[in-house]
């Protein structure tokens, strides 16, 4: 008997490792960083809980899919569908949040670069202050920004 737990306590290391792998895989890395310590512990450890249970269940069953088993799978995949579903909190909630930020600092530093694609390197206020002088347009410049870097829109 002391052998068999030494195998269940290695199972559930292993399935720990397999659903946190299986978790960024799915769900996204970027996404999996973003939940709370808390909610990951709990999901992760009871989704590997609910591994070594249904090995449990079939090892004590005549047959390997019995009820036991299969209400341990099936537990296993609510607690799954719960990581899924914390991926997509996050995904929905605290992803958009950096981007806002990333976005409106930009545009504080030079707005209408931004807009125009490749536009002159310094804004018109900023020229101002180090007294650079304005670049030429060459023609056409207005309707390609990418004119000045010898580039063409294709039509």
């Amino acid at each position: 008997m002391p052998l068999l737990r030494l195998a269940y306590a290695t199972q559930f290391l292993v399935a720990l490792m397999a659903v946190f792998v299986l978790w960024s895989q799915v769900g996204g890395q970027g996404h999996l960083d973003l939940i709370p310590w808390h909610i990951k512990l709990l999901l992760g450890s009871g989704a590997a809980f609910c591994v070594v249970k249904a090995t449990l269940a079939a090892v004590t069953g005549e047959r390997a899919w019995n009820g036991r088993t299969l209400r341990w799978v099936g537990i296993l995949l609510v607690v799954l569908t719960g990581c899924g579903l914390a991926s997509y909190y996050v995904h929905l909630y605290d992803e958009d949040d950096e981007d806002q930020q990333d976005e409106s600092a930009a545009s504080l530093i030079a707005p209408h670069e931004l807009r125009t694609g490749m536009g002159a390197l310094l804004a018109g206020p900023a020229r101002e202050m180090t007294g650079a002088a304005p670049a030429r347009r060459a023609s056409g410049d207005a309707a390609n920004p990418l004119g000045r870097a010898g580039l063409r829109l294709a039509r």
